[in-house]
């Protein structure tokens, strides 16, 4: 009978020592992050991301002259890893633990950010970048090369600015960063994959609205998609109730349903970030309530950790790769000036398309909204996204405690008891208000409208179907615990 391999030799032939090297080096710097972000917790110049990123710079110049100015790669960061194991975890817990109640409140303000605004940066830059590169004497750039530029610079990063955000105290200003964060990353991308399989040798009307065509049918089939697996999963989980004999399988379950999502996706050509993020949302609605105590416990915490540390390992690999002594040599820039002119360029077009939506869409938005609450204020416009003491310089210090949810304002009560045909009398002549219409109270409170009419068809149809707040699982009594019971 043949021996088997000793688990050294068996390891050692299957993974390289470079492999094992680079993994503990990353490990190791991720550790540190954590340590270092612990105890700059209460620093107003600096968070976690900074950290994570000036290590990894520091870690890439460590290689760069261990191995005298070679190379600083001690891991090749391939586009599988990135978009199969590092994206879904992050974007699936951002869906998993928005304030469903605040991002569907602003869904309307988020949208003109997210799309409308992305779609406005998107054609800017492109232009930009068409007029202005070939000026600085790089020639050898297509049509599809110029919307590739647009579209992936389009995309902005809210991680930084959502650190220094407090739910609490700015739940408005939060939950439009966050949404806008989110669903600008995914009109980019889906923006990407437009450009990527449209033919652009000849540009007419009709390619234009084949753009258009392409993203709205992957906007709206990947955002069905992620719907379909997350009620699909709240339903599979609200009838076997997997809880009874073991909580690892409903865990394990969500976790699979959540990332099947993400690949069937990727399988149909669609935005794999935009159904992963809706079947978080969805699945923080609905199956998150329909799991037992202890694995809603360990879910809410699982995919916190782990879309952390994918963060985290992201932010560290982007400090080394800046480094790269590799990307570098293989540019195609005649000299140091003309990379400085492209760079130069492309971020004042960055700058430029950001603030050709942001002030606009804001301006509308602020005449369209009744409240001073939820409108956006200039200095919020300018200073918000910027740097932490300028978040901090404009932020209201030391709010009260408010009485009512953030959600509950004086026009929402008041549409509540108006629908509900209560009585309330107006000021001081005691006149009842006469119940309105419901498309006349849709043109004057749409979002609230729209919310109570939801709320009621969930509770309806939606509820007794996939479970959702207030599901209580059927769990089968046994014999014993029934004769214990009844001797007590």
């Amino acid at each position: 009978m043949a021996l088997l391999p000793s688990p050294l030799h068996f390891s050692t032939s299957h993974i390289t020592t470079s492999t094992v090297v680079a993994l503990c080096v990353f490990f190791t710097l991720i550790c540190a992050c954590i340590i270092i972000g612990h105890l700059l917790e209460e620093n107003r110049w600096a968070n976690e991301s900074i950290v994570a990123l000036l290590l990894g710079m520091c870690a890439g110049t460590v290689v760069l002259l261990v191995t005298k100015f070679n190379s600083n790669r001690i891991l090749i960061f391939s586009e599988d890893l990135f978009f199969l194991y590092l994206l879904p975890p992050i974007i699936f817990n951002a869906g998993f633990q928005v304030k469903k109640k605040q991002f569907f409140k602003n869904f309307t303000t988020i949208l003109l950010f997210g799309v409308i605004g992305t779609v406005i940066s998107f054609c800017l830059i492109s232009v930009g970048a068409l007029l202005l590169i070939q000026r600085i004497g790089i020639s050898n750039l297509g049509i599809k090369d110029y919307l590739a530029i647009g579209a992936i610079l389009s995309a902005t990063d809210s991680v930084c600015t959502l650190q220094v955000l407090n739910q609490d105290e700015t739940p408005f200003l939060y939950s439009i960063v966050f949404g806008e964060g989110v669903v600008n990353d995914a009109t980019s991308i889906v923006l990407f994959n437009s450009v990527q399989s449209l033919d652009f040798s000849s540009i007419d009307a009709i390619t234009a609205l084949k753009l258009l065509g392409t993203f709205l049918y992957l906007f709206f089939t990947s955002t069905a998609l992620g719907i379909v697996v997350g009620l699909l999963s709240a339903y599979i989980i609200k009838t076997l109730y997997l809880g009874r004999h073991s909580t690892d399988r409903e865990v394990a379950l969500m976790m699979l349903m959540a990332y099947l999502s993400y690949i069937i996706a990727e399988l149909l050509s669609l935005s794999g970030i935009l159904t992963i993020f809706f079947c978080g949302i969805v699945m923080s609605h609905y199956t998150w309530h329909n799991v037992t105590g202890s694995s809603r416990t360990t879910t809410r915490h699982s995919f916190a950790t782990i879309s952390f540390i994918a963060e985290t390992f992201i932010f560290i690999y982007v400090g080394m790769d800046a480094l790269d002594i590799d990307q570098w040599e293989k540019s195609k820039a005649s000299s140091i000036g003309t990379s400085v002119a492209v760079s130069s360029t492309l971020f004042a077009l960055v700058l430029i398309g950001r603030a050709a939506f942001v002030f606009p869409i804001a301006n509308i938005t602020n005449c369209i909204k009744k409240r001073e609450s939820t409108k956006i204020e200039f200095r919020s416009q300018v200073f918000g996204s910027i740097t932490k003491p300028l978040i901090e310089a404009v932020q209201p210090r030391h709010l009260k405690p408010s009485i009512f949810d953030s959600t509950d304002n004086p026009e929402d009560l008041r549409f509540q008891l108006l629908e509900n045909n209560a009585p309330i009398n107006q000021q001081s002549n005691h006149q009842p208000f006469q119940r309105r219409s419901r498309l006349r109270l849709l043109m004057s409170y749409p979002t609230t409208t729209v919310h109570c009419f939801w709320r009621k068809f969930d509770d309806k149809v939606m509820r007794p179907v996939f479970g959702g707040r207030g599901f209580v699982p059927f769990v089968p009594v046994s014999s014993s615990s029934a004769e214990a019971e009844e001797i007590s």
